[in-house]
C-alpha cells in the first residue's frame, strides 16, 4: 500500500476542513434570519374539563416574519402569557438563550406549573428551527440511536380479566403491560387502607406475571399512595414476579427519602412524573438511587432542558421512560428517545391516544412501538379550524431588569 505523504495528508486535512466550512455556510445561509412576531395559544376540547395545570393539551403556537409556524402544547393561558411576551422581536433560533429568558427573566426560577407552559412554548421553537432547516428535530439532535421506541401499554383495554389483557397487550407488540395498585373497589372498600391494598395488589401482580408470560415484561406504579412501609413490603412481595419497574413509591415532596429506601428494595425503581427540571431530580439520579427517569415533556420545560436532563440520565446509566402527556409532547419525546442511547421506553396511554381532530400528524405509532419519522420539525400538522383561542400576544413586554455577561449571555439581575 502506497503511504500518502506528509503533503497529501495535509492537503487532504485542508479540504477536509474547507467542505466542512461550505456545510456550515449553507446550513447557516438555510437558517434565515427571523424575528418572533406573535404568540398564540389554543384551548384544546379534552382539556377544558380536566383542571390539571401540568397536564394540559393545549395548542401553543409561535409565529415568524419568515411565514414558519412553530407548534408546541402544554401550559395554562396565566402562566403562558407573561413568558409569550418576553419573545416577541426575539430570533426563534436562539433556544437556549430564550429558554434562560424565559426560566429566569422574572426573578424566582420558574416553578413546575410555570414550567410546564415554558416547555410548551420551547417545543414550538425547536419546531420552527426544524422547519427552517428542512429536517426532523431528530436529526439536529445527532441523529436516529434507534430505529423505533418500544412503548409499554398503560390503560390498556379490558379483555375479561387482567390475566387476557396482559396476554393481549404482549400479543400487539408492547414491551410491557403497565398497571398500578389496587384500588378500594377491588376489596369492596369506601377508603384507602395501604395494609390491606398491599395484598390486593400483589395478587393482581401475579395474575398479569401469569398474562404476559415467561418472555413478556410487566410494570407497576405505585401512584405515591402507599405509606413508606407497605411500599417496601409489597415490592419485597413482587419481586419474585420480575417486574420491568416499579414507580413512584413513595410522595414526590422529599427525594431524599430514596437514600432511605433504596438499599431496601431489589427491583428497578422509576420516579419522576411529579418532577419538572433537573435540578428537581439530579441528586436521585447522580446518586444512582433510581434506575429509570420518568421526567417528562412538557413538564420539565421542553426538548432544551429535556436533553440535557437525558445527558446526566446516561452519565450515571439511568434510563428513560417519560411519561405520557399529550400528543404533541408524546411526537417531542420521540425525537430525544430515538437520539438517546440508554435504555428508553415510551409510555403509550392507550385510553386517551386518540387521534385529535385539530392535529391531522402528530406522532408515528404502530405494532406496539413509536417510529421517528422524516417529517421537518416536530412533525406536527396543527389544524384550529373551530378551536377557542385564548389570547394572542404581538408586543414585547419584559417586567423585570436583565444583566448580561460580556459575552452576550444571560445572568440574574
Amino acid at each position: 500500500m502506497r503511504l500518502l505523504s506528509r503533503r497529501s495528508v495535509l492537503q487532504a486535512t485542508l479540504a477536509g476542513l474547507t467542505g466542512a466550512s461550505v456545510l456550515q455556510r449553507r446550513a447557516e445561509a438555510a437558517l434565515k434570519k427571523m424575528k418572533i412576531t406573535r404568540v398564540r395559544m389554543f384551548a384544546a376540547p379534552e382539556s377544558i374539563n380536566r383542571p390539571m395545570v401540568n397536564q394540559s393539551h393545549h395548542i401553543v403556537t409561535i409565529e415568524t416574519d419568515a411565514g414558519i409556524t412553530g407548534i408546541g402544547e402544554g401550559g395554562s393561558p396565566d402562566l403562558m402569557k407573561q413568558m409569550a411576551e418576553q419573545l416577541i422581536g426575539q430570533d426563534p433560533t436562539r433556544i437556549d438563550y430564550l429558554w434562560q429568558l424565559m426560566y429566569r427573566g422574572y426573578f424566582y426560577p420558574a416553578g413546575r406549573e410555570r414550567l410546564h407552559a415554558l416547555g410548551a412554548l420551547d417545543l414550538a421553537l425547536w419546531d420552527i428551527k426544524g422547519k427552517a432547516l428542512d429536517t426532523p428535530v431528530w436529526q439536529l439532535l445527532g441523529g436516529k440511536s434507534r430505529d423505533h421506541v418500544e412503548c409499554y401499554a398503560t390503560a390498556y383495554p379490558d379483555k375479561g380479566s387482567v390475566r387476557e389483557s396482559a396476554r393481549a397487550c404482549m400479543q400487539d407488540g408492547y414491551r410491557a403491560y403497565r398497571t398500578h395498585g389496587a384500588d378500594p373497589e377491588h376489596i369492596q372498600a369506601k377508603s384507602y387502607d395501604s395494609r390491606r391494598m398491599v395484598e390486593a395488589t400483589y395478587e393482581h401482580c401475579r395474575e398479569i406475571r401469569d398474562g404476559v408470560g415467561p418472555k413478556g415484561d410487566w410494570a407497576i406504579d405505585y401512584h405515591t399512595r402507599f405509606d413508606f412501609a407497605d411500599a417496601v413490603r409489597l415490592t419485597s412481595m413482587i419481586e419474585p414476579l420480575a417486574p420491568f419497574f416499579v414507580e413512584d413509591l413513595v410522595r414526590s415532596e422529599n427525594p431524599g427519602v430514596y437514600k432511605q429506601l433504596r438499599p431496601m428494595v431489589k427491583v428497578p425503581v422509576a420516579v419522576g412524573e411529579h418532577f419538572g427540571d433537573r435540578w428537581d431530580v439530579n441528586e436521585l439520579i447522580e446518586g444512582r438511587l433510581i434506575d429509570f427517569s420518568r421526567v417528562t415533556i412538557p413538564n420539565s420545560g421542553g426538548l432544551t432542558e429535556y436533553w440535557k436532563h437525558a445527558a446526566l440520565c446516561e452519565t450515571h446509566y439511568v434510563g428513560l421512560i417519560p411519561h405520557f402527556t399529550g400528543p404533541v409532547s408524546e411526537a417531542a419525546l420521540v425525537h430525544c428517545c430515538a437520539v438517546f442511547s440508554g435504555p428508553a421506553l415510551m409510555e403509550y396511554a392507550v385510553v386517551v391516544a386518540k387521534k385529535p381532530p385539530y392535529l391531522p400528524k402528530f406522532y408515528d405509532f404502530k405494532d406496539g412501538k413509536m417510529w421517528p419519522n422524516d417529517r421537518p420539525g416536530l412533525g406536527v400538522e396543527f389544524n384550529p379550524g373551530q378551536m377557542q383561542m385564548f389570547w394572542e400576544v404581538t408586543r414585547h413586554v419584559q417586567g423585570n431588569r436583565l444583566f448580561h455577561r460580556p459575552d452576550g449571555s444571560l445572568t440574574n439581575w
